[in-house]
């Protein structure tokens, strides 16, 4: 492989791991925005990689869930085209670190409806 071969292959490797990073460090942002709402037990996660409210809030928290749902659904979206897969699959990949990240005391809500506390 010539100097200059390489050096494109270096590049490409280099552009694809600053777009995972750039992407995981989206969502790690928008997540923190969540933290002390879902500490206090009104918002909380669900499988498929969105946020939603817990009960009755005040409309500056269901704002916050809808701002950080819109970005992350774009987020999703724009990766799923990337890796060409559905945007559910991106959603649940995402789901499972926002898991790791959440701190606890953070309500998750499965598929089946059941909310489980960390």
């Amino acid at each position: 492989m010539s100097n200059r071969s390489r050096f494109f292959s270096l590049l490409t490797a280099l552009c694809l791991a600053l777009g995972l990073l750039t992407s995981a460090g989206i969502a790690s942002a928008q997540s923190r925005l969540l933290d002390a709402p879902r500490a206090a037990g009104m918002v909380g996660e669900r499988d498929d990689g969105f946020a939603v409210v817990r009960g009755t809030v005040p409309p500056e928290i269901t704002a916050l869930v809808n701002q950080v749902n819109t970005e992350r659904r774009a987020l999703y979206a724009e990766r799923a085209k990337k890796d060409g897969v559905p945007v559910e699959a991106i959603g649940k990949i995402y789901a499972a670190e926002i898991m790791k990240a959440a701190p606890a005391g953070t309500w998750f809500l499965d598929s089946s409806g059941k909310w489980t506390q960390r």
